[in-house]
C-alpha cells in the first residue's frame, strides 16, 4: 500500500511539473509566472452585478489608469441558476462580456467561481432552491452539496474556455479560486470538512482550467492549489509550501455597511502601509477588496441587515467616481512598486535593522537591480535613519520606496493625491400618487397550515414578505369589553421585521438588527366582541451570507404568539390555524412597472400610511453626473426606477462610536466611523442607464411611513 501510494505521489508530482514548465501561467517560491515571466501584480476586485454594463468600460479602465494588472470578481451562482437547471448570462450578469472588456482593457483576471463567495451577498451567493436538495448539507462531505457544486463549477469553466478566455488560450484569466474562506470554518463544520477541503481542490484542479487554483484563507489547502490570505494586514502570512508564492486575495480597502451600523472609512496612509508592508515581506500579488465596491441592486444584499450601498471606502466610490485623495495615492504606490519589479523578482528581500521601530528590506537581482523598503513601526514618533550611508526621514507608522535603493520616490504616509470630497446636489423633488396595499384581504393564493411556518420554505425568496393571518374569537364576557384596558399581542420572530394588524388597523412594528436579526413585538390591540383577525406582515432584510450551516437558520414569525389580559390569562395563539399569503397584492399586479402601475387605482398622496405604493414622474437631470435618490425622510421598503429595482432602503439609525481618527496604529472596521445618529444610508444610485430624458417612473414600496415631502433626486460631483 504505502510503495503504490508512493509511486502515485511520484506520478502526480511529475505531471504537475510537466504541466507546470508548459503552462502560460504558473508559479514558484517568488510569484506568479506568466509566459515565463515572474511578476508582481496589482490586482482590484469589481464585482460585474454591483454594477451595470455601461459603466464597466469606465470602471475597467479607471482601475487601469490606477496602476491595476489584474481585476478580481467573484462568480454569482444565485444570479447565473435563479432556477435550477435554468442558466441567466445577460445584463447585469453578462459574466463572458465583462472578462472580454477587461481583456481589450489589456487587464488580466482572478475569477473565484467558490461557488461560495460569502461578500455580504444574499444567501452567500447560493440560490435558494439548493437549500431545498433533499439531503442537502452546505459545504462539507456531503453527495448532494457536491453534485451541485461540481456541476456550477465546471460549466463556468467550460463556459470560460469555449470563449477562449483562458491565459493559455490568449484570455485574460490567469488564476481561478475554488470555495473561499472555508480554513475559519474547518473546525466547527466536523469530519466531513477535511475531506470536503480536498475533494473541492481535486475537483476544481480537474477541470483542467490550465491556470493555477487557490485557496483563500485556507492554510491546508492541498497541493497544488495555493493558499492565500485575506486581511487588513497581510505581512505575516506564509504559503503552506516553499514552492508556493505569498499573495493576498482581498486586502480590505475598507468594510461594508449594514443597516443600523455606522459606515466604516480606511485611512488611505494605513491602507498604502499595509500593501508595501506585504510587498517589502516578499508578497507578490496583492488584491483590493474592493476597489470599486459598488450597489447590491434587487434584493441581493445579503447579512442580514446589509445595506443597498456596498460603497466599501473603496478608491473607485460606489458610484463609478474616484475617490479622491485615496485612489491617487494608491496610484503612485503602485507605480513605485513596478518601478521596484525587476529586483522584487530575483529573490527572497535581505533585512536590516536601522533602528529600534525601522528596518531595511533590501532586493537585489544578478544583473544589478536594487529595491529598498524604509520601515517605521512606531505609531506616533517620525525617525530619522541611515542607510547605505544616505540619511531617510520617514513618518509614523510608515514606508519608503527606493527602487534603486538610493532614492525615496514614495512614503505611505506622505499624500500628494489631491483631496476631492463628494457632493450630493439636490436638483428636484416629486409630486406623489399613493396605493394603500390591502392589509385586511387575503386573495386565492392563500393557503391556510396549523401553526407558524418558517417563511423562506413559503416563500423561497420569490418576495421579502410573507403575511401571517390566523383569527381569535372573543366572547361577550371578556372583562376588557367593559373596561377598555386592551388586551396585549406579543410575537416572537426570527427576524427580520414585522407589521401588525387587527382587523386592518395598523398597532406597530418591531425590527432586530445585523448583530441580532431576532425581535419581539408586543403591544396592545383594540379587539371586538366576536371574530377578530389578526395579519402579521414578516419582512425579510437579506438571507445569511456567512456562518456554520447557515442554510438550517430560519426568518419569520416562529413564535410563541401570544394574547395576554382575557379572562383565561394568556392565550397561545401558536398552534392554531394560521393563513399565509407570499408576497404582497402590489408585487402581484407589478405595480412596480410601467405597465403594472396602470393595473390600480392610485390616489393622492398618502405619505404617512403603512404598507403604502407611491409612485412619481420625473425627468433625468442635464448632464452626466450619476444620479441618486435622498430617501433620508422615508421609512424602511424599496424603490424602483422604470422597473428596475435599486434595492431596499432603510433609514435606520446608526450607533457606533464616531470619534477621531489617527491613520497610525492597527486598523480595524470600529476604528475609523462616521454617521453615528444618521441614517446608515440616505443616498441610493439610480444608473444613468435606466433612466430616459423624461417620462421615468419612480415606485417607492414603503412599509413604515416615512416623509414623501424630504424626496429628492439629486447628482453627485467631486
Amino acid at each position: 500500500m504505502f510503495g503504490g501510494a508512493l509511486t502515485l505521489l511520484l506520478l502526480v508530482a511529475a505531471a504537475a511539473a510537466a504541466s507546470t514548465a508548459n503552462a502560460a501561467v504558473s508559479y514558484d517560491h517568488r510569484s506568479l509566472v506568466i509566459n515565463g515571466q515572474r511578476r508582481v501584480l496589482i490586482s482590484g476586485s469589481i464585482h460585474y452585478p454591483r454594477s451595470t454594463p455601461e459603466m464597466w468600460p469606465d470602471l475597467i479602465q479607471k482601475a487601469k489608469d490606477g496602476g491595476l494588472d489584474v481585476i478580481q470578481t467573484y462568480v454569482f451562482w444565485n444570479g447565473h441558476e435563479p432556477v435550477q437547471g435554468q442558466y441567466y448570462f445577460s445584463d447585469r450578469y453578462d459574466l463572458v462580456k465583462f472578462v472580454k472588456l477587461v481583456k481589450q482593457a489589456g487587464l488580466y483576471v482572478n475569477l473565484r467561481i467558490g461557488p461560495y463567495v460569502c461578500a455580504e451577498w444574499n444567501f452567500g451567493g447560493f440560490p435558494v432552491w439548493l437549500k431545498y436538495v433533499p439531503g442537502i448539507s452546505f459545504r462539507t462531505d456531503n453527495g448532494p452539496f457536491k453534485a451541485a457544486m461540481q456541476t456550477f463549477v465546471e460549466k463556468i469553466v467550460s463556459m470560460m474556455k469555449s470563449e477562449g478566455l483562458f491565459e493559455w488560450q490568449g484570455g485574460p484569466i490567469i488564476l481561478a479560486q475554488v470555495e473561499n474562506e472555508y480554513g475559519p470554518m474547518e473546525s466547527v463544520m466536523g469530519s466531513g470538512a477535511r475531506p470536503y477541503v480536498d475533494w473541492a481542490a481535486k475537483m476544481a484542479v480537474a477541470t483542467n482550467a490550465g491556470v493555477p487554483w487557490v485557496m483563500c484563507k485556507q492554510d491546508d489547502a492541498p497541493d497544488p492549489v495555493i493558499n492565500t490570505c485575506n486581511g487588513f494586514y497581510c505581512d505575516d502570512f506564509t504559503p503552506n509550501s516553499k514552492n508556493k508564492p505569498s499573495m493576498w486575495t482581498e486586502a480590505w480597502s475598507g468594510w461594508f455597511t449594514a443597516f443600523g451600523g455606522t459606515v466604516p472609512q480606511r485611512p488611505v496612509e494605513d491602507l498604502a502601509f499595509a500593501v508595501a508592508r506585504f510587498i517589502q515581506k516578499g508578497g507578490s500579488y496583492v488584491n483590493y477588496y474592493m476597489y470599486h465596491g459598488g450597489t447590491n441592486f434587487d434584493r441581493t444584499a445579503g447579512g442580514p441587515f446589509i445595506a443597498t450601498s456596498y460603497d466599501y471606502d473603496a478608491p473607485i466610490d460606489e458610484y463609478g467616481l474616484l475617490r479622491q485623495p485615496k485612489w491617487g495615492h494608491l496610484t503612485n504606490l503602485h507605480k513605485a512598486i513596478k518601478q521596484a519589479e525587476p529586483a522584487l523578482i530575483s529573490g527572497d528581500p535581505t533585512v536590516q535593522n536601522i533602528g529600534n521601530y525601522e528596518k531595511a528590506y533590501v532586493f537585489q537581482s544578478s544583473t544589478g537591480a536594487c529595491a529598498a523598503f524604509l520601515s517605521n513601526f512606531h505609531t506616533s514618533s517620525p525617525a530619522r535613519v541611515v542607510f547605505n550611508g544616505r540619511r531617510y526621514d520617514l513618518p509614523a507608522w510608515s514606508i519608503s520606496v527606493l527602487p534603486d535603493c538610493k532614492t525615496a520616490v514614495y512614503n505611505t504616509a506622505t499624500v500628494t493625491a489631491p483631496s476631492a470630497p463628494a457632493k450630493m446636489n439636490p436638483v428636484g423633488g416629486f409630486t406623489w400618487q399613493s396605493y394603500s396595499e390591502a392589509t385586511n384581504s387575503l386573495d386565492d393564493s392563500a393557503f391556510t397550515k396549523d401553526g407558524l411556518v418558517e417563511q423562506l420554505s413559503m416563500t423561497w425568496d420569490k418576495s421579502d414578505y410573507l403575511w401571517y393571518t390566523t383569527y381569535v374569537n372573543i366572547d361577550s364576557g371578556e372583562q376588557f369589553l367593559k373596561s377598555g384596558k386592551w388586551p396585549q399581542l406579543t410575537v416572537y420572530s426570527a427576524g427580520h421585521s414585522v407589521q401588525v394588524f387587527v382587523n386592518g388597523q395598523y398597532f406597530g412594528s418591531a425590527y432586530g438588527g445585523y448583530d441580532g436579526p431576532k425581535l419581539t413585538y408586543s403591544g396592545y390591540v383594540k379587539m371586538w366582541q366576536g371574530s377578530n383577525k389578526i395579519s402579521i406582515l414578516s419582512s425579510a432584510v437579506g438571507l445569511p451570507n456567512v456562518g456554520t450551516h447557515y442554510e438550517t437558520w430560519n426568518i419569520g414569525v416562529l413564535g410563541p404568539v401570544t394574547l395576554s389580559g382575557l379572562n383565561e390569562g394568556r392565550r397561545d395563539l401558536s398552534n392554531q390555524k394560521w393563513t399565509y399569503q407570499i408576497g404582497l397584492k402590489g408585487e402581484k399586479l407589478g405595480v412596480h412597472s410601467v405597465s403594472g402601475s396602470s393595473s390600480v387605482e392610485w390616489g393622492g398622496a398618502a405619505g404617512t400610511q403603512p404598507v403604502t405604493w407611491h409612485k412619481s414622474y420625473f425627468n433625468a437631470p442635464a448632464g452626466g453626473a450619476p444620479v441618486a435618490l435622498d430617501l433620508g425622510s422615508m421609512g424602511k421598503g424599496q424603490a424602483w426606477v422604470n422597473g428596475h429595482l435599486i434595492g431596499r432602503y432603510w433609514s435606520y439609525k446608526a450607533s457606533g462610536n464616531c470619534g477621531g481618527c489617527s491613520y497610525a496604529g492597527t486598523y480595524d472596521e470600529k476604528k475609523c466611523q462616521s454617521n453615528c445618529g444618521a441614517a446608515s444610508q440616505r443616498w441610493y444610485h439610480v444608473p444613468r442607464s435606466w433612466l430616459n430624458p423624461s417620462g421615468n417612473l419612480l415606485v417607492l414600496l414603503e412599509e413604515f411611513g416615512g416623509d414623501l415631502s424630504g424626496v429628492s433626486l439629486t447628482t453627485r460631483t467631486t
